[in-house]
């Protein structure tokens, strides 16, 4: 084995970039737009579907809700991703349309949304049942009680385990490397053959990798110091 030449990362690639290291910058950008885009659509298709399966006077819902946690879930992530780019867009022609970068987005968080929804369903369950009596005693509707009692509070108590899944979605970001996103697992394994250089091309992705989950893990640590609880444990969102 030679020595460690981190010139490479100097050498022009002969693209749109000057160097290596300016497409290994490109390439953390697009994994992170992927990690965020999907990381919204999980929160907010996750707590929708959360939401549905603590209703307590709509089991249709409630089933569906289930139907969903279990389907994203159970389904190997790297298999939804060759769904999504080469099966939908078959019976679905309008999908065609769609880069493989919004694809793997929204399969990313579609996926995510599963363990979310368990998430907000356990932060919503593991609060006293009187507060809901107390919403329901001062008169407000189902969506009333959930919006100002509530989820507040639910999503106070689920931010530890919701930073493990901002950590995962990062992480999993990676499996776009199947459908030719230029993200960083993608850049790694082209240019390290491309460079005969591997070991310092997946070196340097991957410092960037623990750099970006040292980077979601304060931002989670803050947000959850400040809307911390006391006197309550956090959902940990296992169970069915």
């Amino acid at each position: 084995m030679g020595s460690w030449d981190w010139q490479v990362f100097l050498q022009d690639p002969g693209g749109k970039d000057p160097t290596y290291w300016q497409w290994m910058v490109s390439a953390w950008g697009w994994t992170i737009s992927v990690a965020l885009l999907a990381l919204v659509i999980a929160l907010v298709v996750g707590s929708v579907i959360g939401i549905m399966r603590t209703l307590p006077d709509n089991p249709v819902l409630v089933r569906i809700g289930t139907v969903w946690v279990e389907l994203f879930r159970n389904i190997p992530l790297l298999v939804q991703i060759f769904l999504w780019y080469h099966v939908l867009p078959a019976l679905i022609p309008p999908m065609k349309e769609l880069s493989s970068f919004v694809l793997v987005v929204f399969a990313l968080g579609f996926f995510t949304s599963s363990r979310i929804a368990e998430q907000v369903r356990s932060g919503i369950q593991a609060l006293p049942r009187g507060q809901r009596y107390a919403g329901m005693a001062m008169g407000f509707t189902t969506a009333q009680y959930y919006r100002y009692v509530l989820l507040p509070m639910a999503y106070r108590i689920i931010v530890p385990p919701l930073t493990s899944e901002a950590m995962n979605i990062f992480k999993n970001s990676s499996v776009a490397f199947a459908v030719s996103v230029t993200e960083l697992t993608w850049f790694a394994m082209q240019v390290g053959e491309e460079t005969a250089r591997p070991m310092e091309i997946y070196f340097g992705v991957t410092v960037l990798y623990i750099v970006s989950a040292f980077a979601i893990n304060r931002i989670m640590a803050f947000i959850e110091k400040r809307t911390r609880v006391p006197g309550l444990i956090a959902a940990s969102g296992g169970g069915h």
